[in-house]
């Protein structure tokens, strides 16, 4: 019952800059710089709405904790190996489906507890913590009023990738109820009457 591996919803920064995972510090430097430049360029030129605001300040605080991330030796080195190590635990309960029904139970607590330490890592920590970085702040023009605006949004856009992972899992079958339709006419058309009375 393996499905194909997936990556979808374990934020990838490398992608998000456009760039090999064997970029050094000084592309994403460069290739995030040319990216927050047009970005920044793009917000200068159009009508803020609130929506628009939503999408740019996702969009300026993913930038910001790509470069935050990758930048940096140490902890570019500890999302790649949290990240890898999530996507080989999503696929060890894949592959455990038709196996003991109490380790498939351990590795989806395992997996749940792991995937929501991650996104909450790098979607919202990362995200705010990039946005408070001096580089970061001169780059993206971030300030406290972004950031108040942005944690909300962030906690929307982490439980969004939530779902998305969710969405594919294995997760027991679920039996749709039996409803007696007539049964519940009456139970209304009851409380109804009684609530007359």
């Amino acid at each position: 019952m393996s499905e194909e591996r997936s990556d979808k919803g374990y934020i990838n920064f490398h992608e998000l800059l456009g760039l090999e995972e064997t970029a050094h510090p000084g592309e994403a430097r460069k290739t995030y710089k040319k990216m927050m430049k047009k970005l920044v360029s793009e917000i200068a030129s159009v009508e803020i709405t609130g929506v628009r605001r939503a999408y740019y300040l996702l969009e300026m605080a993913k930038l910001n904790a790509a470069i935050y991330i990758l930048r940096d030796k140490e902890k570019r080195a500890v999302y790649g190996s949290l990240r890898e190590e999530l996507i080989e635990l999503e696929e060890k309960w894949r592959n455990a489906l038709d196996g003991d029904p109490e380790r498939r139970d351990a590795l989806r607590k395992e997996f749940e507890g792991k995937v929501r330490h991650f996104l909450s890592a790098y979607v919202e920590e990362a995200m705010l913590e990039a946005g408070r970085d001096k580089d970061c702040v001169e780059a993206s023009h971030w300030d406290l009023a972004h950031e108040r605006h942005a944690t909300r949004m962030l906690r929307q856009y982490r439980h969004g990738l939530f779902q998305d992972i969710l969405e594919r899992l294995p997760f027991s079958d679920v039996t749709p109820p039996e409803i007696d339709w007539d049964e519940r006419a009456r139970t209304v058309d009851a409380l109804i009457a009684a609530g007359n009375a």
